[in-house]
């Protein structure tokens, strides 16, 4: 897999953060962004976007970020792409269990808009 990172797929549920996170990672950062507003659409969606990055909220309706994780990882065309969480669920104890479940990292909400990106890409790089 390219180190460079071009691709994220972003799970959200709330149309607003939607909204800006797409802008901040499109327009500042230069990706290529697929939102999607529950796990089961991430799942139905993600395998043809093929992305880099998996970006998740953590409390969605339904599947929550964790559940969405496990299941988008055991999808063969995802295996490789990278996990972080974007939540407000950022406690020492939670960020362990993000960590244990395969993310890379937890991005605290709310973010900087003018920031998320390079937060997103130092993540990565970092791994």
């Amino acid at each position: 897999m390219s180190s460079e990172i071009k691709k994220i797929l972003y799970v959200e549920d709330e149309a607003d953060i939607q909204t800006v996170a797409k802008l901040a990672l499109e327009s500042v950062g230069g990706f290529e962004v697929l939102i999607c507003g529950s796990g089961a659409e991430a799942i139905d969606q993600a395998p043809g976007f093929g992305p880099d990055v998996l970006l998740l909220d953590v409390m969605m309706p339904g599947m929550d970020g964790p559940d969405t994780l496990v299941a988008l990882k055991r999808l063969p065309e995802l295996k490789n792409a990278l996990a972080i969480f974007l939540t407000a669920k950022a406690m020492p104890p939670e960020i362990e269990r993000y960590k244990e479940l395969g993310a890379l990292d937890v991005i605290p909400k709310p973010f900087d808009p003018m920031t998320l990106a390079d937060q997103v890409r130092r993540i990565c790089e970092g791994r």
